[in-house]
């Protein structure tokens, strides 16, 4: 009888190419059938904590507190290679951001994200206010603070309301490490045994190659979960985070991983240090 695995990701576009070839059984998954639940990356942060999904994807910022029970899955990040979350004002882009942000608001899209963990690396000194990711920009225009920090979609449609650029998480990450900022991953469940995590690894890694080699069908999927960014937009979103990167880590997204949550927890904004270890 088929075991049901349940695969819970944000509803995006980049999320929606990468499980295609799973959600549309386009390839043998064996006695495993997966289901799939869609949920925004916090609430999917927060429900990890509790071990409620057998596979999930989570913040690499979460991943700090459910290491002991989730492994990272070596298929499946998205990673901001020069690029990722970013800082937006109605004001134009000061001399200097990061001395700027000092004291001010800044709407987050919630304190597990990884958007959340770089900013406070960024400038510690600014006052979070947690506000649902696809709000943010509303806020922003509406003076609820005075900058927004913009996750998903936003990160390509935030000029086209007045919005100005302070500062790209990525790139200051790029800069100052030498290494991609690994936004999220892949989890699975540990107690759910090595045979059964093996083939959840295997299955995932097959969706992502098969999205990746029949991209247009792929696209066509994801596009139902693009939030009105056309279809132009929806292609370099999902070329942007679906890529050479979540097929496989490789030793240097690993080391950024492990990279990222070291810094962290040496700046105090993680609780313990993390032992970071991949399966599949």
């Amino acid at each position: 009888m088929p075991r049901t695995i349940r695969v819970a990701h944000s509803p995006d576009s980049d999320d929606a190419f990468m499980f295609y070839a799973l959600a549309e059984g386009k390839i043998d998954t064996g006695d495993l059938r997966y289901v799939h639940e869609l949920s925004d990356i916090e609430s999917l942060n927060q429900r990890a904590r509790q071990a409620e999904l057998e596979v999930t994807a989570v913040s690499i910022h979460a991943y700090a507190y459910l290491w002991r029970d989730y492994a990272l899955l070596g298929s499946g990040s998205s990673m901001g290679d020069g690029y990722g979350p970013r800082l937006v004002s109605l004001q134009p882009r000061p001399a200097d951001p990061r001395a700027a942000l000092r004291g001010l608001r800044v709407g987050v899209p919630g304190p597990l994200t990884t958007a959340f963990l770089a900013l406070k690396l960024y400038q510690p000194n600014v006052t979070t206010v947690v506000i649902p990711f696809d709000r943010i920009e509303d806020a922003v225009h509406h003076a609820e603070v005075d900058v927004g920090l913009l996750i998903h979609e936003g990160q390509l449609t935030y000029p086209d309301t007045g919005l100005h650029l302070w500062a790209d998480m990525g790139a200051w990450w790029l800069e100052e490490t030498g290494l991609p900022l690994p936004l999220g991953g892949n989890v699975v469940r540990r107690d759910l045994g090595p045979a059964v995590i093996d083939q959840i690894a295997r299955d995932l890694r097959a969706s992502i190659v098969y999205a990746l080699e029949h991209r247009a069908s792929a696209l066509a999927h994801a596009q139902q979960f693009n939030r009105g960014i056309g279809e132009e937009r929806t292609d370099t979103f999902v070329g942007m985070y679906v890529n050479q990167w979540t097929v496989d880590y490789g030793p240097r997204g690993r080391r950024a991983v492990q990279t990222l949550l070291d810094r962290g927890h040496a700046a105090g904004l993680i609780p313990e240090p993390v032992v970071v270890d991949f399966v599949g």
